[in-house]
């Protein structure tokens, strides 16, 4: 049966201001494809890399052109279809997302099983952000974050000071599990001796430590806490190349471009005994979803996306106690 898809930018405020190392954002367009058969809708979300000059903009106009071609297929054909119609990144993530959720709903069963999973997904443990800033505001941060009932927080860094700002967290949650991610910043470091400080003050994990592209820096890196890699994971043909430099992958179906290659990547990663993080961009709950599926399989949880935003969709994702848990539609067909 031929579909019919639209798609459209929307725009979501933050709580407060999300900073990075290479800016500060206080709201986040997503672009938003909605799909149907004539008798289901499915809907899919995504968030623009902008670190690969997306914008939501560019990701809807990419949508936008190859509509013509899937809008004839069904669920499943237009699905395989846009692996090779577009490239992984977010407008890819849109569709096959979309796709997803029109095919497990035609079928009348909910994602998680219509995915494959062999049993109901589980509330699961996520990381919650804390923001770049001076130590004091990070502490601070870190402080609200536990008080929320955060256990496991992600910093980001910047590759000039960041003992301090782990230190200052340290000291602000005391009791909280610590990752961080230092967003392609740690090139011209001792990464190793930048990892055992950070091990001192309980860190368990590090992301991206290097710029993408420039991975083999780590070949003769013994850091003594796990390197995963974020920017330079895309796909699944990612993980054979990075696997020498890294112990890990981060996957984001944004990158990816779906849940279709996210559980590609997964498997890849597991294969080779991997550790896996599933992340999200600032997103709503449309888009941690599918996500959640991948989740089940994951070391780390980072899907804190609604969290960071001031309001979310109305069948939302709950945050309690540290936890992200699904809300009870999505346990139905």
């Amino acid at each position: 049966m031929a579909l019919r898809i639209s798609a459209a930018v929307e725009r979501w405020p933050v709580a407060g201001q999300f900073i990075i190392a290479r800016g500060a954002k206080t709201y986040v367009d997503v672009l938003v494809v909605a799909v149907s058969d004539g008798a289901h809708f499915g809907l899919g979300e995504s968030t623009a890399i902008y670190y690969n000059g997306e914008t939501a903009e560019s990701c809807l106009a990419e949508v936008e052109a190859v509509l013509p071609r899937l809008e004839p297929m069904d669920a499943d054909g237009a699905r395989e279809a846009v692996q090779h119609l577009l490239p992984p990144g977010a407008a890819r993530n849109a569709l096959d997302c979309a796709l997803w959720d029109l095919a497990a709903k035609a079928a009348g069963l909910p994602l998680w099983r219509y995915a494959g999973l062999e049993a109901a997904p589980q509330p699961l443990v996520t990381a919650f952000t804390i923001s770049l800033g001076e130590p004091d505001v990070m502490e601070a941060d870190a402080a609200k974050a536990a008080a929320r009932g955060f256990g496991l927080l992600k910093l980001k860094l910047t590759g000039d000071g960041d003992v301090a700002r782990v230190a200052a967290v340290r000291a602000g949650a005391p009791h909280a599990r610590l990752i961080v991610d230092a967003n392609e910043s740690w090139g011209d470091l001792d990464i190793a001796a930048e990892a055992a400080a950070l091990a001192g003050l309980g860190v368990e994990m590090i992301e991206q430590p290097v710029a993408a592209g420039r991975d083999a820096l780590l070949a003769d890196v013994q850091a003594c806490l796990p390197l995963l890699a974020d920017e330079s994971c895309h796909s699944a043909a990612d993980v054979a190349r990075l696997a020498p430099y890294y112990d890990g992958v981060n996957i984001k179906l944004d990158k990816a471009g779906g849940l279709t290659e996210a559980l590609k990547i997964a498997d890849a990663a597991q294969e080779r005994g991997l550790k896996v993080m599933v992340g999200c961009m600032l997103c709503t709950s449309l888009a941690v979803g599918p996500a959640f599926l991948v989740a089940q399989r994951a070391d780390w949880v980072d899907l804190d996306g609604p969290a960071l935003l001031a309001e979310d969709r109305p069948d939302h994702f709950g945050f309690a106690s540290g936890t992200v848990a699904p809300p009870v539609s999505f346990f139905k067909g």
